[in-house]
């Protein structure tokens, strides 16, 4: 990129790294269309500035009480992106026996690393133990009687926090509401109270934490107060009879921005919080996902057709639901950008589609945006979170590449699919030969 494109650019609109820099999307300081020429569309493009910077601003918000900052790699689990947070201190909150192997191939600390899900395998419990894991997050005490059962074969004491259901509603969309009472997880604050007092029951366990994750994509802080404050209620009713709480995990949740929501900072959400954890003798732990990575990361794709119909205006592309899932699994917003805009162009009202065969196969709808023409690129943005991680081979349709550009450079983090990946595993057995 030219001298010039890059002062242009530190000149120009800075929304989450990704800058138009007169005609074309920049992110950071390298042309989209640049990548898309280079590797080819669909592909996720992450922004290494935004990741650092959204982590950093976590770390600042709340460097007081120096939490253990654990991302949630389910919201975007490359390795290079794990990577880039791990140097950067973080820890991980991982869901699976895959997301530990991820972890630990990213140079994750093991004491670094929380352990949560409903359903954790016994080998999985195992393979964590063996790891030495910071704490495993308990959801039910069938589980905790299953990670005693191991640890007291494996001859290990073992730290666990118990993950508590306050039954507060986080206002978001039902689908990534988790703290409510009929919500499959945690414990209901009566159950946790029962565990710490038969914690003897349990001696190859130390029962030394408190969990609450109310939800995702949460935008004001009134959710986390109240369930912080109830469960501060409970931890001081534990304390007050003989209970020792080591750690206390606020979970995530935190929103962002992806049309017109107003979701609180990072400082606005330690000012408001903070005050509850003052001269408290525990650790705090976060298990923020979305509020780092999401506006980090884009979806480029191409315009492969354009079809009018009597009531709507359908650009096909070549990218769909197995590619970014959320429109249609939440009904979420991507807003859409044009690769190259022209000002000069008359606006169109578009639904943007893809070529999977459903009818829930969109990305955008009723969307407002320059007049389109086959074979053009288009940028969805905030994707970077659940995106790739949630796409999925529906169709035989192979998953996108993924690029992570950092300043003027950029490279592939994950290649393209190819149709033998599609078959890698798969044996057909002799009686059918």
């Amino acid at each position: 990129m030219s001298a010039g494109l890059e002062k242009e650019i530190e000149r120009g609109v800075r929304l989450h790294d990704f800058y138009y820099v007169g005609r074309d999307l920049c992110c950071e300081k390298v042309r989209v269309w640049d990548i898309v020429q280079a590797v080819g569309t669909p592909v996720y493009i992450y922004s290494h500035r935004t990741i650092v910077e959204h982590f950093r601003k976590l770390k600042r918000a709340f460097q007081s009480l120096r939490p253990l900052i654990c991302y949630s790699m389910k919201a975007n689990s490359n390795l290079a992106v794990l990577k880039t947070l791990v140097r950067e201190g973080a820890g991980l909150d991982i869901v699976s026996g895959g997301e530990l192997y991820r972890a630990r191939r990213a140079g994750c600390e093991a004491r670094k690393i929380v352990y949560a899900g409903v359903g954790k395998t016994g080998e999985e419990i195992e393979e964590a133990i063996r790891a030495g894991i910071l704490l495993f997050n308990i959801e039910s005490t069938a589980e905790l009687g299953e990670i005693n059962r191991i640890a007291g074969r494996l001859k290990k004491k073992v730290k666990v926090s118990l993950r508590v259901n306050p039954g507060v509603d986080p206002g978001t969309h039902r689908h990534i509401a988790t703290g409510k009472p009929e919500s499959k997880f945690g414990l209901d604050l009566d159950t946790a109270h029962a565990v710490f007092i038969q914690s003897p029951g349990y001696p190859a366990l130390s029962i030394c934490g408190i969990h609450v994750h109310i939800g995702s994509q949460i935008l004001t802080g009134e959710p986390f107060l109240k369930a912080f404050r109830k469960v501060l209620i409970f931890v001081t009713s534990l304390e007050k009879e003989g209970c020792k709480i080591e750690y206390l995990n606020l979970g995530g949740g935190l929103g962002i921005i992806y049309s017109d929501e107003k979701p609180q900072t990072a400082e606005e959400f330690a000012q408001e919080i903070l005050p509850l954890f003052h001269h408290r003798k525990f650790r705090l732990i976060f298990e923020p996902g979305r509020f780092i990575v999401g506006n980090a990361g884009i979806l480029a794709a191409r315009i492969l057709y354009l079809k009018k119909t009597p009531v709507k205006n359908f650009a096909v592309l070549d990218t769909g639901m197995n590619d970014l899932i959320r429109p249609t699994l939440y009904d979420s917003h991507h807003e859409v950008w044009p690769l190259e805009k022209d000002p000069r162009r008359e606006k169109r009202v578009y639904d943007f589609v893809g070529p999977v065969c459903e009818s829930g196969d969109f990305l955008a709808r009723d969307r407002s945006t320059q007049e389109l023409r086959a074979g053009e690129g288009l940028a969805f943005l905030s994707a970077g979170a659940y995106g790739f991680s949630m796409a999925s081979n529906y169709n035989s349709r192979p998953r996108p590449a993924e690029v992570l550009v950092k300043g003027s450079e950029f490279a592939v983090i994950r290649k393209r699919e190819t149709h033998g990946d599609l078959l890698r595993g798969e044996k057909v057995p002799p009686f059918l030969r």
